[in-house]
């Protein structure tokens, strides 16, 4: 359980820290191919997780081009890994939340010619209902992730071995109570982590 939250909870923020940012910018920023970038976005929103697992698995790999890093089967390729997936999610929804305050107030930030800097901070920050939405998203897809970090963590006892691909180990070898017991647990800690994020943004919004 442990791990499982580590793990989720590291690929989120990583996720979130490159994505949000990315869509921030996409959304009230204008270059060659922006639209096919926001089409890949949206479509990388449903990257399969074995093929994400495949690729970072012949990146680490020790004849892969970060194999020097010893990456492989470490908690470190399942938030690699996991990462990857979220980054898509909230660089999307950060983007379909900022498009619109940039329609709204893009002609006051031209007219008193603020840095792009600037922008992206009043941007995400009148996005931070959306913001958490993201996150929440993003926080789901890793925490029932189990394709990608099976391979990329190999599903170790007492390392990588995290709640999923315990109840895939689990059900592959008869034990479905068990296995149902973890996948109930695997809805309360989900559950859990979303109404600890709305009371933290409930709490932010009193005077």
């Amino acid at each position: 359980m442990g791990l499982s939250l580590e793990v989720s909870l590291a690929a989120t923020l990583l996720g979130m820290l490159i994505g949000a940012p990315l869509g921030g910018l996409v959304a009230f920023t204008r270059f060659p191919g922006r639209r096919g970038a926001i089409v890949l976005a949206n479509g990388l929103m449903g990257l399969p997780p074995v093929v994400v697992g495949l690729a970072i698995y012949l990146l680490l790999s020790h004849s892969g081009p970060l194999g020097f890093a010893n990456l492989l089967f470490t908690p470190w390729a399942m938030v690699i890994a996991q990462a990857v997936l979220t980054t898509p999610i909230a660089t999307a929804l950060t983007h379909s939340a900022v498009e619109p305050l940039w329609a709204d107030y893009g002609d006051l930030f031209r007219i008193y010619g603020a840095p792009w800097r600037h922008i992206l901070k009043e941007m995400l920050s009148g996005a931070r209902p959306a913001l958490l939405t993201a996150f929440l998203a993003a926080f789901g897809r890793a925490i029932a992730e189990v394709g990608a970090i099976i391979i990329v963590g190999g599903n170790i006892l007492g390392h990588t071995r995290t709640m999923t691909t315990a109840i895939a180990l689990q059900t592959s070898a008869g034990d479905l109570p068990l296995a149902l017991a973890l996948g109930l647990i695997l809805i309360v800690i989900s559950v859990s982590v979303s109404a600890l994020g709305f009371a933290l943004q409930g709490l932010a919004r009193r005077p």
